[in-house]
């Protein structure tokens, strides 16, 4: 690029005297200045879209002194566009999808071309877009870039791929412009506009009878041009032949129809099958239903190949009841196997011995009648499975076996008996035909479950005019009053007799009877009393006052049970000696006497005589831990007693367990005639009191005995009076 400029002051009057200098972008390196003439030149080519202008100051010096002769001056050197750029697709090659037998103007991708010239500048950044390559198939907007379809029912499966080839000019498209191009790779993405389509209208099959239901047979398949979920093909079967014998599903992974054994073929009973199979999409398309049936049809004939089977048994499982010691020899049962082949060979029948290990039973080979072979105890084995094998006789190799249960059952031991003792009543205003008690039986023979009882009443008992029994059929029964006007005072309890019969082997029956009670009874049927004392209640009083006053009754009387038992407490605690403070040892004792009129119950004479003293008399306040020797008896007369107790006292005084406390010692016997009035060791006043007790002689029986006792005292001291005055 060749850039002249000059610049120039009015203080050079070219004699050299003037020297310019260039500072600013570029200076020195784009940009250069003559210094003695003041022109600008540039140093190499200027691109305006890499710089649109530069900024330069210029001055002008001395020569000889460098002095400014004037102020600097800033001028801007600005780069003007030329068409140099061609426009360029910065995003491409491009990649886009349309959907086939899209309408004309579909939609396909959009481009977008970048000029690097100046738009502001002429033409040389305006772009127009054309299509190079493509046609007719797609065009393109010549301003926006905007790639549409332009030929109508464009078929994936006629051509997928399309490449198309546009181009981006400036100078709007006129001659002479630079231009651009990218390629656009467009793919016809799939609708589901294709219905399957069997290869061949008929398939033949060929299948053994012998196959296993649920396994596959055979297979056809319907080919459907589109691909992913539009090409997925779901087969049926037209109901008909087939329908009950076969089913057809689709394998995933090739959409073959896979044809599904339902049930066991037969060649005997029917050697060919024939029937229809449709093959429709299983996703349509709305758009395309005008086009016709999506779907085709095919006929599936399948042969059944005749292949020698085992012997086949009329049931798939047996089951046999036998009770249990029944005689060995018995036939409890017959099982039956046939040879369904067209040879129909004879059949032989045995018993698995693995299953029969002890030969519990036996079969008939040629009738296959199975019998025992000893007795059967309910109580070691209640089931037996044994497993039978049906043979063919021409074809030892080919067997079946069949499994049979046999139950053996309970003998009937034991005769029912009603469940409970059942506690009924009837009201005294019981009606005609009323249920009054419902009851059951029970037995105690195995098993429970199924066990059915009947109820009835005796024959002699037919004529009972008060009660009968109903059985509801259900192992219970109700006892119905016959008549009403049941009254406690004339008849309180009824007994009913029941005859129960089970229905076991042998059948059994007994008799119980049923206690029947009259009671009273409120309207609505409520109990109130049984009790035949209650009738002269007064009427008045309901049931719930009956119960107010026994709870009141029930109360008073533990209020007085624990009243007596504080008083007695308190008694207690008064005359036992704490224990604490255990300086006397008294024990007391709560026997009570008979009174005055006991005169059996204790001799008072054993009181007075010293022979009924027995020997070895320990204390009774302490344990005694030493033994003492014996004692001689004692006599009746006075010095004897005075020895005893002295004796006696001298055992307490050396006696080292005795407790070193004061104690009381009681001996019960004073001796005949006593003057020394009290024994004991504890010394107690003596009042002689002279009265006379005759007067408890008025008092009645009751006192005879205490009067009896204060005479005979006041005779003794009359006498001892006596006697005294004498001496």
């Amino acid at each position: 690029m060749d850039l002249r400029c000059q610049l120039h002051t009015d203080l050079d009057r070219g004699d050299n005297a003037v020297k310019y200098t260039l500072s600013g972008d570029g200076a020195g390196s784009i940009f250069t200045i003559d210094q003695t003439t003041g022109d600008i030149h540039a140093l190499r080519s200027l691109d305006r879209e890499e710089k649109p202008y530069y900024t330069l100051r210029a001055q002008a010096v001395d020569m000889d002194t460098n002095r400014p002769l004037e102020p600097e001056s800033e001028f801007v050197i600005k780069v003007q566009d030329i068409n140099d750029n061609e426009p360029k697709f910065l995003e491409g090659p491009y990649t886009a999808s349309v959907p086939e037998m899209s309408p004309v103007g579909t939609y396909v991708t959009q481009v977008t071309a970048t000029d690097a010239d100046d738009p502001t500048y002429g033409n040389s950044a305006r772009v127009v877009y054309s299509i190079l390559h493509g046609q007719p198939y797609f065009s393109v907007d010549p301003k926006t870039g905007v790639i549409k379809t332009a030929l109508p029912n464009m078929d994936r499966e006629v051509k997928e791929q399309y490449q198309v080839l546009i181009q981006a000019k400036d100078m709007g498209g006129q001659l002479g412009g630079l231009a651009g191009t990218t390629t656009i790779n467009i793919t016809l993405s799939d609708v589901n506009d294709n219905p399957p389509r069997f290869s061949k209208s008929f398939f033949h099959l060929r299948v053994p009878e012998s196959s296993a239901v649920g396994s596959a047979v055979g297979r056809i398949k319907a080919h459907d041009l589109d691909i992913g979920r539009n090409a997925e093909v779901e087969y049926t079967i037209v109901p008909g032949d087939g329908g009950a014998m076969f089913d057809i599903t689709t394998n995933e992974h090739n959409q073959e129809g896979m044809i599904i054994l339902k049930r066991p073929l037969d060649y005997e009973s029917k050697k060919a099958y024939t029937f229809k199979v449709d093959a429709s999409n299983a996703h349509l398309d709305p758009r395309f239903q005008s086009f016709g049936a999506f779907k085709d049809t095919a006929t599936v004939k399948i042969n059944v190949l005749d292949v020698d089977e085992p012997p086949v048994f009329n049931k798939p499982s047996y089951v046999m009841d036998v009770y249990e010691d029944t005689p060995a020899g018995t036939i409890i049962g017959a099982v039956t196997a046939q040879d369904l082949d067209a040879s129909s060979s004879p059949v032989r029948y045995s018993i698995d011995w693995k299953s029969d290990l002890d030969s519990y039973f036996d079969i008939d080979p040629v009738e296959g009648t199975i019998s025992t072979n000893e007795l059967l105890d309910r109580e070691s084995i209640a089931q037996h499975n044994i497993s039978i094998v049906a043979t063919k006789l021409n074809s030892p190799v080919l067997s079946s076996r069949v499994a049979v249960t046999v139950h053996v059952l309970d003998i009937n031991e034991f005769p029912p008996e009603l469940s409970s003792p059942y506690e009924t009543f009837v009201c005294e205003n019981a009606k005609v035909g009323q249920v009054i008690q419902t009851f059951s039986a029970k037995d105690q023979d195995l098993p429970t479950a199924g066990q059915q009882f009947s109820f009835k009443s005796p024959k002699e008992d037919l004529i009972n005019k008060n009660f009968t029994i109903r059985d509801f059929g259900n192992n219970t029964a109700g006892i119905v009053t016959k008549r009403s006007g049941f009254r406690r005072r004339l008849h309180e309890i009824y007994f009913l007799p029941v005859v129960i019969d089970d229905n076991g082997y042998p059948p059994k029956s007994s008799t119980g009877t049923l206690t029947i009670r009259v009671c009273g009874c409120e309207a609505d049927g409520s109990l109130l009393t049984c009790s035949a004392e209650a009738i002269f209640l007064p009427v008045g009083l309901s049931t719930g006052a009956l119960i107010a006053i026994l709870l009141c009754i029930i109360i008073l009387l533990v209020i007085v049970v624990l009243y007596v038992g504080l008083r007695r407490q308190k008694k207690k605690e008064t005359l036992m000696s704490s224990k604490e403070d255990i300086r006397d040892n008294v024990i007391h004792y709560d026997d009570e006497g008979g009174g005055e009129e006991d005169t059996h119950a204790f001799d008072m004479g054993t009181l007075r005589n010293p022979k009924v003293v027995k020997e070895n008399l320990f204390r009774r306040d302490v344990k005694p831990e030493m033994k003492r020797g014996p004692r001689p008896p004692v006599s009746q007369d006075s010095a004897d007693i005075r020895d005893f107790i002295n004796q006696r006292l001298k055992e307490h005084d050396v006696d080292n367990s005795a407790p070193p406390y004061d104690s009381l010692a009681t001996y019960a016997y004073e001796g005949d005639g006593s003057v020394a009035e009290s024994l004991s060791s504890i010394e107690s006043l003596a009042i002689d009191l002279e009265e006379d007790y005759d007067y408890l002689n008025d008092w009645g029986p009751r006192f005879k005995t205490l009067a009896g006792i204060f005479g005979e005292q006041s005779e003794t001291q009359s006498d001892s009076t006596t006697t005294e005055n004498t001496h």
